[in-house]
């Protein structure tokens, strides 16, 4: 952590660990997740449903997003249509980033107000940060630890075919915007294997929480 965010963790206590849990995309980050979810008495804030929440009228990304996207990209009833935005976003980088400028401090924001809510209580052991991001957002300033969920290309394009049903050009035009191999496991403390063997992975989380 830096030094702010350290002075944040002395003030609140640092019983809880901060984990982020990154990877690419079909890589089962959910998975490891929702196992550890199960097991461990932790906390899990996901930053796309973190986002969501601030897309709602009246919270914190709502108005800035109105006016930058316009009101084709609004609901009948005025809640962003985020359909409409992912198509707006998806071929262009400049809106991408500007959406991207609006919504990732806010979401930094909420997280610490949770991470601060969770020490309060006292009754969480790990507080669990997943996102695509977390790198490229310099969460390693937040987090204890970064983990990477591993699994092979071939995998993840089988994962995303099947469940999310994408066309083969829309996976490759997603995993051509994520970080390398090499940047992830760079940044990450820890990495996980997924590649399809659910008790191994099972075994490498219980593993590295020391069961």
């Amino acid at each position: 952590m830096n030094d702010s965010y350290a002075r944040l963790g002395v003030q609140m206590g640092v019983s809880m660990k901060i984990i982020g849990i990154t990877g690419g995309v079909g890589a089962g980050k959910t998975q490891v997740l929702s196992y550890i979810e199960a097991h461990y008495r932790c906390r899990i804030v996901r930053a796309d449903e973190a986002a969501h929440k601030l897309y709602e009228p009246g919270q914190a990304c709502y108005q800035k997003l109105a006016a930058l996207l316009g009101q084709e990209a609004l609901n009948a009833d005025g809640t962003i249509n985020k359909a409409e935005m992912a198509k707006q976003i998806f071929h262009d980088k400049a809106l991408l980033e500007r959406v991207n400028s609006i919504v990732h401090p806010e979401v930094k924001r909420y997280i610490l107000g949770e991470i601060a809510h969770e020490r309060e209580k006292g009754t969480a052991d790990y507080f669990l940060i997943e996102a695509a991001l977390l790198i490229e957002e310099q969460y390693d300033q937040i987090v204890d630890e970064l983990w990477y969920v591993h699994s092979d290309v071939a995998v993840r394009k089988k994962r995303l075919a099947e469940s999310r049903q994408y066309s083969a050009q829309k996976i490759a035009d997603i995993m051509r915007g994520q970080l390398s191999e090499d940047t992830f496991r760079k940044h990450c403390q820890v990495v996980i294997s997924n590649n399809g063997d659910l008790e191994e992975t099972y075994k490498q989380v219980k593993d590295i929480m020391g069961d």
